[in-house]
């Protein structure tokens, strides 16, 4: 007992919380990314068009997530991947207009737009516009791609995409999507690189990037392979900033292990290491 109350007693001298202060997490869903941003909105586009903030109370200036979900950009529903939560960062997770009620480019409209209501936002849910990483599974990782490499975007919105903190592709196609080249009459084994591809738009001075796909036997179409010309491309051209990780034993879906990895670089980026 006495060793007990010593022990209480020099936790309150020395000012150390006998406790960790526990963190409230609120989820705001269902908020339209266009309202503030254009006049005019479609149905869809009002249906469709939504995002949730995922964030803990009283924090501020925290790193921030912009999660875009896979699914072709054919299917699939905005969701806060396994691992993500409670990690003191705030989520933003998207849902965008798909194919075929809508072609391309409406759907990488649809992320830029989502990204920009993050810049111009965020800092209402503690999260800090300098610190925002954006990400996404698949046809998420594309959108990120195109979003962060593509300075068209979100320039329509006075945003530089090289304010972007960090680009965290899982799995992305850095060719054309496969979409867009069936949009087109393509066949999804004919590799296509137009405007419409993140290689397209390889320069030294994007944002930092973390490229993460399964193992290349057991990833969809080359997948690897094109992200490892892409991180090629990107070194010739003198960006120092990229890294391409393969995660053996997983192929296509290789969220839940790849998300560590996410939050490892949205740490260290944070931190300006």
């Amino acid at each position: 007992m006495v060793k007990r109350s010593f022990f209480w007693i020099l936790m309150i001298c020395i000012g150390i919380p006998a406790f960790a202060q526990e963190v409230t997490y609120t989820l705001e869903e269902n908020i339209n990314y266009y309202e503030d941003l254009t006049e005019t909105q479609t149905d869809y586009q009002k249906e469709r068009c939504k995002l949730d903030v995922y964030y803990p109370q009283g924090m501020e200036k925290l790193p921030v997530i912009v999660w875009f979900h896979g699914g072709g950009p054919e299917a699939g529903e905005k969701h806060i991947p396994d691992g993500l939560k409670e990690k003191e960062v705030v989520i933003v997770t998207v849902n965008y207009r798909l194919h075929p009620k809508v072609q391309h480019p409406v759907y990488i409209e649809d992320a830029a737009a989502a990204v920009a209501w993050t810049f111009k936002n965020i800092d209402q849910y503690g999260g800090d516009k300098n610190k925002i990483f954006v990400t996404g599974h698949s046809a998420g990782g594309y959108l990120a791609s195109m979003v962060g490499l593509d300075t068209s975007y979100l320039s329509k919105y006075d945003i530089d995409t090289n304010d972007i903190a960090g680009l965290i592709p899982f799995s992305g196609h850095t060719i054309t999507h496969f979409t867009i080249r069936k949009e087109n009459g393509i066949p999804g084994t004919q590799a296509i690189v137009d405007k419409y591809a993140p290689l397209y738009h390889v320069r030294k001075d994007t944002p930092p990037m973390l490229l993460i796909t399964g193992n290349r036997e057991m990833e969809m179409l080359g997948r690897y392979e094109e992200n490892a010309y892409f991180y090629r491309m990107m070194k010739v051209v003198g960006h120092e900033n990229i890294e391409l990780m393969e995660l053996d034993g997983y192929g296509h879906n290789m969220v839940y292990p790849a998300v560590p990895l996410l939050l490892n670089f949205v740490k260290e980026k944070s931190q300006g290491e």
